[in-house]
């Protein structure tokens, strides 16, 4: 059975290689609201710039993008890495080397690390 998730995303350009890797490891994704998961994602990674073939291997290698609030970790995140004085060509290479960099929420994990490199 083909779920809506998995259809939209095969609809999308996501190979069947690539979604047989998501629902073997990551089956919970594929129960995931189109509408008001899936595609803001998508749509987010698009307006930063990132290509089809960066957002694909994106989520693959860090589906629990899905599961993050969108707005509460990674848009924030972003906006502090330029905060950090990067640009937005240096966080889209960030986003894409590191997905999982905007899954974790700032005061908890990513100020803290930073803040223990600087006092390296």
């Amino acid at each position: 059975d083909c779920t809506m998730a998995e259809a939209h995303l095969s609809s999308v350009g996501f190979s069947d290689d690539e979604l047989r890797t998501l629902k073997s490891h990551y089956v919970r994704r594929f129960e995931l609201d189109v509408d008001g998961n899936i595609k803001p994602v998508l749509r987010w990674f698009l307006d930063l710039g990132m290509t089809h073939l960066e957002v694909r291997k994106a989520v693959v290698r860090c589906p629990m993008i899905f599961d993050v609030g969108l707005e509460k970790i990674s848009k924030p995140v972003a906006l502090w890495l330029k905060g950090l004085g990067m640009d937005d060509t240096q966080v889209k290479k960030a986003i894409v080397a590191c997905p999982s960099l905007i899954i974790h929420t700032l005061e908890g994990s990513l100020k803290p690390k930073v803040q223990w490199l600087k006092e390296l």
